[in-house]
């Protein structure tokens, strides 16, 4: 059942928040954890009531200060945390 996937993305974005919060600001966390869920740049501008720059240059920070390329990187990190903690 598809009832179990948002029980599941919302743990791992818990364990994610705890994991990234020392290293991150408040609102790179928030970039962060929708793109970790497959946000797409103008969704999360929409969401977080910024430009899509912005959230680019949020992205370009994050990327850096989790040693990650990509998007798809940053989720399977976000994964990866979850596994272990």
């Amino acid at each position: 059942g598809q009832a179990a996937a948002p029980a599941a993305v919302d743990g791992t974005l818990q364990v994610c928040r705890a994991a990234w919060e020392p290293i991150l600001t408040a609102r790179e966390l928030e970039v962060a954890l929708l793109m970790a869920e497959g946000g797409a740049n103008r969704d999360i501008a929409e969401a977080l009531h910024v430009s899509v720059r912005t959230v680019e240059v949020h992205a370009g920070r994050i990327f850096d200060k989790l040693d990650v390329r990509t998007r798809t990187e940053l989720s399977v990190l976000a994964h990866r945390t979850d596994q272990h903690l």
